[in-house]
């Protein structure tokens, strides 16, 4: 790949990620990044001597130029992790954050600042260093692409939430030297033979109609002296979460497994490879969008969501595309109990009335109910509830009636569905390309750690 079009390729998936998370932290986004981004919490093998009461973090005067640290040389301020911090709180909008987390924050990002800092020294060590033109092109690209602003907005918006445009040029440059490393360094050792994909190929046939469970996970070690303090920070989390907090931004931060890197993402599993018959049986019950946790592991405390579920090489009823008509009353302010349970039978017997969807539109008008068509309406954008019952109808059927005397009464009646396609699943050839692709992750995480272990790095 050219370098300019490595450049736009790195931009374009900058601006995928969605607005918000695109200005999480300073995780990678080249081709190899997914596992091997530099947010991964640390662990023992990191040589980082970060102490716990780092005090050049208690202030956070923006105007401040201070050092916070020296990277062989290069210097980390006081504001450098602000502005950074200053992203992870705007993502976070409406989150309370409690002071002992929020120092936790500082101290993690002060982490991501120094690998950051190393990937970008480690690219001109060797003749590979990223030009402020190729980061002004990613940054213009992604202001327009992944917050839909000019330059100038963009970095007006940033001001005002207490950042800059140089902490997201800063993370750009990050990542356009890391996968400018891996692209070098690390890929073109990484061999998948044709034996290796054929044997998982066939391992995935015979696994077709198996539930697959896509989860995310947040792991935090923890040993018999410290574990009460541990289960602490986890059902803190939590609660930070069921108040909306981004379960990607969380185990981006607090997680201690090597998916923290991607988010907690664990992709697409079946529960025998957690390997925990406890977790097995926790993940095979849940549903998609739940949250369960702390449950308590070998090694520490495990939190997971369902982001979603399936089964092998075969298609996903959700994924039907569904005609629908929407019949509904409403009352007006005032309206007494008896008469709402009067307007509510009439309604009810109405839709009982109706022979099929070209039937509905004139039994409606005639009870003053109102009709919305939707023709194109993918069943997995409704609310899990409606989802079951809508796929389990027949053309011209209704889901029973819902709602309130605020809202009115409604039917969703279904007026016609197209199936989605079988699932093919993944070919030989994109298996190779996954194979590799976690192959060149685990290097890339061994690279980064040899990167800490041979810095200089000294705090105030």
């Amino acid at each position: 790949m050219k370098e300019n079009d490595n450049v736009i390729a790195i931009a374009r998936k900058l601006v995928s990620i969605t607005a918000a998370s695109a200005l999480l932290l300073s995780g990678s986004t080249g081709a190899f990044a997914q596992a091997a981004s530099p947010q991964a919490a640390p662990t023992q093998s990191d040589s980082f001597n970060i102490p716990d009461d780092i005090s050049f973090l208690s202030q956070s005067d923006p105007n401040v130029r201070r050092a916070t640290a020296r990277v062989n040389g290069n210097i980390i301020t006081g504001t450098d992790v602000d502005q950074r911090v200053a992203l992870i709180l705007a993502a976070n909008e409406g989150v309370d954050i409690p002071a002992d987390e929020l120092q936790r924050l500082r101290l993690q990002v002060l982490r991501n600042l120094i690998d950051e800092t190393l990937q970008v020294q480690e690219a001109a060590a060797l003749d590979m260093a990223v030009t402020p033109d190729e980061v002004e092109e990613a940054y213009a690209r992604f202001a327009q692409q992944g917050r839909n602003m000019t330059v100038e907005q963009l970095g007006q918006y940033l001001e005002t939430i207490g950042s800059s445009p140089r902490t997201i040029k800063r993370q750009i440059q990050g990542e356009l030297a890391w996968d400018r490393l891996l692209r070098r360094n690390v890929a073109p050792f990484v061999n998948v033979s044709e034996a290796e994909v054929s044997e998982l190929y066939e391992r995935m046939q015979e696994s077709r109609g198996a539930t697959e469970y896509r989860l995310g996970e947040i792991f935090l070690q923890s040993t018999p002296a410290n574990r009460d303090a541990v289960a602490a920070n986890a059902q803190q989390i939590v609660q930070q979460l069921r108040e909306g907090g981004s379960f990607q931004a969380y185990a981006r931060q607090y997680s201690q497994a090597t998916t923290a890197a991607v988010g907690g993402d664990l992709g697409w599993i079946r529960v025998e490879q957690l390997q925990n018959p406890q977790l097995e049986g926790v993940v095979g019950e849940m549903q998609p969008g739940q949250l369960v946790g702390p449950v308590e592991i070998p090694g520490g405390l495990w939190i997971g969501l369902l982001i979603d579920r399936r089964q092998i090489g075969m298609p996903d009823p959700r994924d039907a595309v569904l005609s629908l008509k929407q019949i509904s009353i409403t009352f007006e302010p005032g309206t007494t109990q008896a008469e709402a349970e009067r307007r509510g039978n009439a309604f009810v017997a109405a839709v009982d009335s109706m022979n099929g969807c070209g039937d509905a539109n004139s039994k409606a008008t005639a009870i003053g109910a109102t009709v919305v068509d939707n023709d194109e309406i993918a069943a997995r954008a409704l609310p899990e509830a409606l989802q079951n019952v809508l796929l389990g109808l027949n053309i011209g059927q209704t889901t029973p009636p819902f709602g309130d005397l605020e809202e009115g009464i409604r039917v969703l009646m279904l007026c016609g569905r197209d199936d989605p396609p079988s699932a093919a699943g993944p070919d030989m050839r994109q298996l190779m390309s996954q194979m590799e692709d976690e192959r060149i992750n685990k290097r890339a995480q061994r690279y980064l750690r040899d990167l800490r272990r041979d810095a200089v790095i000294e705090y105030n």
